[in-house]
């Protein structure tokens, strides 16, 4: 028998990758071609080039007893140290490398830091819609979310954030470009959230971390500029992947930056190392830690993404759909004609199409559609979009 906790988990497993097996199930039966999977933010573009020089350089080194051995619990120090240096030239940050973790991507940045910060019954405020799994994130460690709806245009509502803090909140999370809206917080909003968090923690009575969780970093269109986010507030967590930005999903990459100037910063230092050793990672890849090392410069191709996103966004008027215009990441946030999400999904399932109901991100009325994909996939789905806008006629 599994544990309660873990029950509940698993009724509520991820729709994402409930509907990402689906996609799998209904292109065995029907055939590739009559399926229209936008279900995952898995990236269909190979990495760059100096990705996989890196890794056959590295593979190919004197050492490979260290290439593939244990370092420390935070990576590799010469690892840290490179992106430490990376960070502060690009952004006028002063971080060491005491203070760059080594993450099995940004998920697992994410649990080592809730890991650090939270005692049961503590709280994390979220922005919805919000990455579902940040739910279960907080639950691992006894902690519970507290959502609060964004504004009209899905940017924070700070004085919704500032209610909705009390003496047990530890940590907001935000995620810019944000997954599923395609949101992207500017500069303005960014202060007027510092502003909100400093008077968060005086009603607290202890730090509230920001905690800035940034797949999608380097993914923006249309003039949109994304800001650093850790910038803006001492107390900021960033937690970053290359998942998204060099096509490294599947290697589970990532680190974690803490400023030199947040409040108990050499404990939490250290507790976010413990909490990657318990946590059972022990250590981010090996491999991948001194490919990354090798590739802090490395651009992704965002005009692949641009050009599916006006591709997709051309598919959806042709058809009549309304969604929200994305600044960033890979998602439409398509609206549910009569604000019923789940026949939505459904009704456009029975066509092929595989897009996730908004319910899973906190809110209602919307569906999520990854363009992360093929052109020719998009292209092909523009016949069962014209079907699934005709259920509504």
């Amino acid at each position: 028998m599994i544990s309660k906790k873990m029950k509940i988990m698993v009724d509520s497993s991820s729709a994402i990758r409930a509907m990402f097996e689906e996609g799998r199930r209904l292109a065995a039966l029907r055939g590739e071609d009559k399926v229209f999977d936008f279900s995952l933010g898995n990236p269909n573009i190979a990495p760059p080039s100096e990705v996989a020089d890196a890794a056959r350089d590295e593979l190919l080194s004197d050492d490979p007893v260290f290439l593939h051995g244990y370092m420390s619990n935070a990576g590799y120090v010469d690892v840290r140290e490179k992106i430490a240096d990376w960070l502060n030239a690009r952004f006028g940050t002063k971080y060491s490398p005491d203070g760059i973790v080594m993450t099995v991507g940004a998920a697992g940045g994410l649990n080592v830091a809730l890991k650090s910060l939270l005692d049961d019954g503590d709280e994390v405020v979220v922005v919805s819609p919000y990455f579902g799994e940040y739910r279960c994130y907080a639950a691992n460690f006894g902690g519970r979310l507290a959502e609060v709806p964004a504004l009209p245009d899905f940017m924070p509502d700070c004085e919704a954030i500032e209610a909705a803090v009390n003496e047990r909140t530890k940590a907001v999370i935000i995620n810019t470009p944000n997954n599923p809206t395609g949101a992207v917080y500017g500069e303005d909003v960014l202060k007027a959230l510092a502003k909100t968090l400093d008077r968060a923690a005086e009603k607290a009575g202890h730090p509230v971390y920001l905690i800035s969780d940034e797949p999608y970093r380097e993914l923006v269109y249309g003039g949109a500029v994304q800001p650093y986010v850790a910038a803006f507030h001492r107390n900021t967590l960033t937690c970053y992947s290359y998942s998204k930005s060099l096509s490294l999903a599947g290697e589970r990459i990532g680190y974690m930056a803490i400023r030199p100037d947040a409040d108990g910063y050499e404990e939490l230092c250290s507790a976010c190392s413990v909490a990657t050793r318990i946590l059972g990672f022990v250590n981010a890849p090996s491999l991948m830690q001194r490919v990354v090392a090798r590739c802090v410069d490395v651009k992704p191709d965002v005009r692949f993404y641009d050009r599916n996103r006006a591709l997709f966004e051309s598919v959806l008027d042709e058809a009549g759909l309304e969604y929200v215009k994305p600044q960033g990441a890979f998602y439409l946030f398509v609206k549910a004609p009569d604000g019923d999400e789940a026949k939505f999904c459904e009704r456009a399932k029975s066509l092929g199409i595989l897009i996730v109901p908004s319910t899973s991100f906190g809110v209602k009325g919307y569906a999520r559609a990854a363009y992360c994909v093929s052109p020719a996939k998009i292209e092909d789905s523009r016949a069962a979009f014209k079907a699934l806008a005709g259920m509504y006629d």
